[in-house]
């Protein structure tokens, strides 16, 4: 039963991060923890397992259709891993309520993020003659780049719902540009927060494997499928489940325990 239920929800996890760039990973924690029974020291590493492998899967449409900033990418991830090594570090002598709560209002934030976008496109990264200017743009890049690191090491998120409003927000980048490059940072944080995580975990690899197969499945569907689909209404209906499910959350953490 467990392995059955493993699947199912890495599959509803990568068909998110396939057609959003992100997003999955803010319920696999929730998922891990509620659905699967585990406490969220077990939960972080697997979910950013998951989340890795994914992410790896739904980017390569992407690539293939040449929509990721490999640049860009570098210096998130360049300033990203060390701050998920630092959340990481952080993460690990915080107890469980604490991080369970934080978890809740990073989803939050990420509920209003998504219901917010209005798709406008910011121009710190004014392109000319194909050329990014990187003079404004690196500036913007490191910032948001230790932000989202620091939230991969201590909740086990990849972040997405905060790498693709400062590419497309801050920094000028297309919305479906944005999606590619932001999977391509996920991946990165996500190693870097798994080798952190890792030390003294026994994970259960029965588990792992069965989000893991199902997710890598069906985000490259996912990301194939979105590549030419227009994901503005599923965003919204996400957000409004990133809500429930950080209510209940909050309810189980600050009431009924």
């Amino acid at each position: 039963m467990a392995i059955v239920t493993g699947l199912g929800l890495g599959a509803l996890i990568g068909v998110l991060l396939g057609l959003l760039g992100g997003g999955g990973s803010i319920l696999a924690v929730p998922a891990l923890v509620y659905g699967m029974g585990l406490d969220i020291a077990h939960a972080i590493p697997i979910s950013l397992i998951v989340v890795a492998a994914a992410s790896a899967v739904g980017v390569l449409p992407k690539i293939r259709a040449k929509q990721v900033r490999w640049r860009m990418a570098g210096i998130f991830a360049a300033t990203g891993i060390p701050a998920t090594i630092a959340g990481s570090a952080i993460s690990a002598h915080l107890p469980q309520s604490v991080l369970m709560v934080g978890f809740a209002v990073v989803m939050v934030v990420a509920g209003v993020r998504m219901l917010t976008d209005q798709g406008a496109t910011g121009t710190a990264c004014t392109i000319e003659a194909g050329q990014v200017n990187w003079r404004r743009c690196a500036p913007r890049s490191i910032g948001a780049g230790l932000l989202v690191g620091l939230l991969t090491g201590l909740f086990g998120v990849g972040g997405g719902f905060l790498i693709i409003p400062a590419l497309v927000v801050m920094l000028g980048v297309e919305m479906s540009t944005a999606i590619g490059t932001s999977l391509l940072i996920i991946i990165a944080n996500s190693v870097a927060g798994i080798a952190s995580h890792l030390d003294g975990i026994t994970v259960d690899w029965q588990i792992t494997a069965a989000f893991v197969a199902a997710a890598m499945a069906t985000s490259l569907g996912a990301g194939y499928f979105g590549t030419t689909t227009d994901t503005a209404r599923l965003q919204r209906w996400f957000a409004y489940l990133v809500f429930a499910v950080a209510a209940y959350v909050l309810v189980d953490t600050l009431i009924l325990r």
